[in-house]
């Protein structure tokens, strides 16, 4: 994926960048595509083409395997499945009529099919704002899309997407999580992640579950929790 960004100085042409696609700053490259520097007459602007890494997945021992409930996808053009029965067609118009009520309107498909697991893709002009911040407004996105399909299946589950926010968001987990990891290891104190939801807990949990010396445990209350990571030696 290709996008461009400007502002008064480059910082801020990546703040935005990492604002509205919900990513890292080690997530991507930066192409300076204009730089106009500040004069009595005029403002200065830098504009930048943000690359990040659509034809170059990431290797798989880049990240150590991990079991989860929406198995990662290579990067690039989105699959589409035609939807088998009432339930699949009803929650996809379901979707994208709150879309349209909203006033972000766009094309919601089926992009998995899986067991009773079904996942839904978003193709919208408005995808920022309809992941939201840490991917909140997607996530209310997908609730209400597991209430509706309820509905017709109570074991049918929905898992919803947008640009590959929930595929980069895992991988940026699991990389913070073995980062963290290793910083426990060296200095030997325990550190506290930020407070996740089940699903990503499980995510880290897993991940961590074969690292040498190291341990994980949830804690507070509430359905956002903190992953305490400790060491206890080489066994």
């Amino acid at each position: 994926m290709v996008r461009e960004f400007e502002g008064r100085t480059e910082q801020e042409a990546i703040d935005k960048a990492i604002d509205e696609l919900h990513i890292e700053r080690e997530d991507f490259d930066v192409e300076i595509i204009e730089n106009t520097r500040k004069s009595l007459f005029k403002k200065g602007m830098v504009r930048i083409r943000v690359h990040i890494g659509d034809d170059e997945p990431m290797a798989d021992e880049d990240f150590p395997s991990y079991d989860n409930d929406a198995p990662r996808r290579s990067r690039g053009r989105q699959q589409k499945f035609v939807a088998e029965d009432d339930a699949e067609r009803a929650v996809v118009e379901f979707i994208a009529g709150i879309l349209e009520r909203m006033g972000y309107p766009g094309e919601v498909s089926i992009a998995s099919r899986k067991d009773a697991k079904l996942g839904l893709n978003i193709e919208s002009e408005h995808s920022s704002i309809i992941i939201g911040r840490k991917g909140k407004n997607l996530d209310a996105l997908q609730m209400m899309a597991n209430v509706f399909i309820g509905k017709f299946d109570s074991d049918r589950k929905v898992v919803i997407d947008s640009e590959d926010y929930r595929m980069r968001h895992e991988e940026q987990l699991i990389r913070v999580a073995f980062r963290t990891a290793e910083q426990v290891k060296n200095s030997g104190r325990s550190r506290l992640l930020e407070p996740m939801n089940p699903f990503e807990r499980r995510l880290v949990h897993t991940a961590l579950g074969d690292m040498e010396g190291i341990e994980t445990k949830s804690e507070g209350e509430g359905l956002y929790k903190q992953i305490r990571i400790t060491f206890h030696g080489m066994r």
